[in-house]
């Protein structure tokens, strides 16, 4: 007698039927269509026993529902992607999604490489000098006038040279006297420290920090015997070829100061009226 061969699930008998083994259990491919199958993300479809079953991130498909949303062309076997979980061919997800050049205006392909500076895109190739026209690449470059130029091609068009060491300033500088300088070339004359952001003057075109203009230039109070600067609206007296401080400026025996008052000689020192009276 021969031994029965049933559906595991619906008992009916598969002799003579085509049927599906899983975990080594046998069923008829209704039930196991109705059981085990994978619904269609497109038709929303069982997907049965006699259908390719495409799957992508525990998403599945029929292979003639497998298809670009937009242009419905199939992508079995093609690249693809995805946007808001709708499958799109690599031309469409361009036109749509993806950046464009901003030299050749062209799409940017997914996958191929991009140059990106200040939110516009370009193809490697189409990321060039202006002057040279070579690849730009990874280099350092400095975009002027909505064109971007390598370093050496930008120094020999744009780049105003210093007039100290005569090669060109590609940032910052110093302008003085209508003549540009690198700010590490622009030195006081007297001690060499940077003048860049600090006071200074000027005495026959050579520039000077104060203390060294005032050190060497400046005339001295005739009573401290310190530089009088005389820079930045600072005041002094000056009488008979010799020059105070303001605040120097005071009588040698009280000490009261004499700015704006009458006082009196005596050889070198100066003296109130009160304290003069008895010379």
């Amino acid at each position: 007698m021969t031994e029965r061969y049933d559906c595991h699930y619906c008992k009916e008998s598969l002799f003579g039927k085509k049927y599906v083994l899983r975990e080594e259990n046998p069923y008829c491919i209704k039930c196991y269509e109705s059981l085990y199958s994978n619904t269609c993300e497109e038709c929303k479809k069982p997907i049965g026993c006699n259908s390719r079953d495409l799957s992508y991130k525990d998403r599945h498909w029929h292979e003639d529902c497998f298809h670009c949303f937009q242009c419905k062309r199939s992508l079995v076997d093609k690249p693809f992607s995805t946007k808001d979980e709708q499958l799109l061919c690599t031309e469409c997800y361009s036109n749509e999604y993806s950046s464009k050049c901003h030299d050749c205006k062209k799409t940017i392909m997914p996958g191929s490489r991009k140059m990106e500076h200040k939110g516009n895109s370009w193809h490697e190739t189409c990321f060039t000098c202006q002057r040279c026209q070579q690849p730009i690449g990874t280099k350092s470059f400095i975009p002027k006038d909505n064109h971007n130029y390598c370093v050496p091609c930008y120094e020999k068009q744009f780049a105003m040279q210093c007039v100290h060491c005569k090669k060109p300033i590609t940032t910052g500088g110093v302008t003085y006297h209508d003549q540009p300088w690198h700010k590490d070339c622009f030195l006081c004359t007297g001690c060499k420290q940077q003048l860049s952001g600090q006071r200074f003057t000027s005495r026959d075109d050579f520039a000077y920090c104060l203390n060294c203009y005032c050190n060497l230039y400046a005339k001295k109070c005739a009573s401290c015997t310190t530089p009088i600067s005389g820079l930045g609206g600072s005041k002094y007296i000056s009488f008979e070829e010799r020059q105070w401080h303001n605040d120097c400026f005071n009588c040698k025996k009280c000490s009261v100061s004499l700015v704006g008052r009458g006082f009196l000689t005596e050889r070198d020192d100066i003296l109130c009226p009160e304290c003069g009276k008895d010379m």
